[in-house]
């Protein structure tokens, strides 16, 4: 009996013991929520389970990615979804990046007049709602551009209207493949000469030319490399037949309108973190970084951000993340996306609304984790580590 208490009074087992008993009560109550509302949908006849996937769509989308046509099925119109929102995602959190950077140091400039405009942009953006931005960027700019007749040129072989903008389409990829091995090659092997340069210089203290190699490798070799492929390429390039453009690659405005607000409306936050960062690395490592004798543009780059951005990284991680899930409003604009296509669509089509929602919410949930875990390991490479 001695030994039973004890082994209860341990403060280890308790924690389990507390763990696993919450546990089994979250099982429970999802198996009793799951199991009313199935015997909910069963009185009211609606069909459950997921073979709704298989039916014939008959959707039909503006905007595709993934070679998907009317006749395929409901979980290619998924697919779609998915990958339209993955792509307005990824390039707003690219541009968002470098715009709130730019602001969010133009805030810091010594420039009145630059920091003052700065400043009323990171102001106006966090008090105005997203959804304005999303509908004054399609129906304020994106709508008053010119008819496709009076499309705007782009050196004879992209337009842009009131219709979206039409690119030239390769007719094939393998030159591009070929490029992209090419810059592949260049930057592993850039990566292995940066390590065996940082290493020889803590052996023996000499330097080795990093930024020429960087130079070549990471710039020169690339721009070779695809101005061979676009060269080398046939091209489908656009052309007015009728009332619109035809051939090419057409993106809608409603991509660009949705783009467009996600950049604007993300970079103000990002730059009032970026500004934060900076200002948070004591002003004594700038004036070492000044007593070196580098610049001020070379103190704020290999001085001031790289400590930085162990500040940043936590704030910047949930940014990214408010792009994920705001990238859901594109359906207010008719934007293709996962809500729209399949919780729009879809859901009106076949009916099943639990399995709709459940593989929609999944989809943000594994890519919102995806986010984070690439974020953190980020964060643990430039955390510093102490003993």
């Amino acid at each position: 009996m001695t030994s039973f208490l004890s082994f209860i009074n341990d403060k280890r087992v308790r924690d389990w013991i507390y763990q696993i008993a919450a546990v089994v009560f979250l099982v429970g109550l999802t198996v009793f929520f799951v199991r009313n509302a199935s015997e909910n949908m069963v009185k009211a006849g609606i069909a459950s389970g997921f073979g709704f996937l298989w039916r014939t769509s008959g959707i039909e989308v503006p905007f595709v990615l993934t070679g998907y046509t009317q006749s395929d099925n409901i979980l290619a119109l998924f697919w779609v979804g998915v990958a339209n929102t993955m792509l307005v995602t990824v390039i707003a959190i690219v541009l968002a990046t470098l715009l709130g950077f730019a602001i969010g140091i133009a805030r810091l400039s010594s420039h009145w007049l630059i920091s003052a405009i700065a400043g009323a942009y990171v102001e106006f953006v966090r008090n105005i709602p997203l959804l304005f931005f999303v509908l004054f960027w399609y129906f304020g700019v994106i709508a008053a551009l010119p008819a496709p007749r009076q499309s705007i040129s782009v050196f004879g072989v992209a337009f842009l209207n009131n219709r979206g903008l039409t690119i030239p389409l390769p007719d094939g990829m393998e030159n591009f493949r070929i490029a992209g091995l090419v810059i592949l090659a260049c930057v592993l092997g850039y990566s292995a000469f940066s390590i065996w340069a940082r290493r020889r210089q803590a052996r023996t203290g000499q330097h080795a030319p990093t930024l020429w190699a960087g130079l070549v490798l990471l710039l020169a070799v690339p721009l070779l490399a695809l101005t061979w492929a676009v060269l080398a390429t046939r091209w489908d390039i656009p052309a007015l037949r009728g009332f619109n453009y035809r051939g090419g690659f057409a993106v809608i405005p409603e991509f660009v309108a949705l783009l467009a607000a996600l950049v604007t409306y993300t970079a103000g936050f990002i730059a009032e973190i970026v500004r934060g960062g900076i200002q948070s690395v004591s002003h004594g490592q700038t004036e070492a970084g000044s007593a070196l004798g580098l610049r001020p543009g070379q103190v704020l780059r290999l001085v001031t951000i790289p400590q930085a951005l162990r500040v940043m990284t936590p704030p910047l991680t949930n940014q990214y993340l408010n792009v994920l899930k705001n990238s859901s409003f594109g359906a207010a604009i008719a934007y293709p996306d996962v809500v729209s296509l399949f919780m729009g669509s879809a859901l009106n089509n076949t009916g099943q609304a639990i399995e709709i929602i459940a593989m929609t919410l999944a989809v943000y949930l594994v890519i919102g984790l995806a986010v984070s875990a690439l974020m953190n390991w980020y964060n643990a490479r430039i955390a510093l580590v102490t003993r």
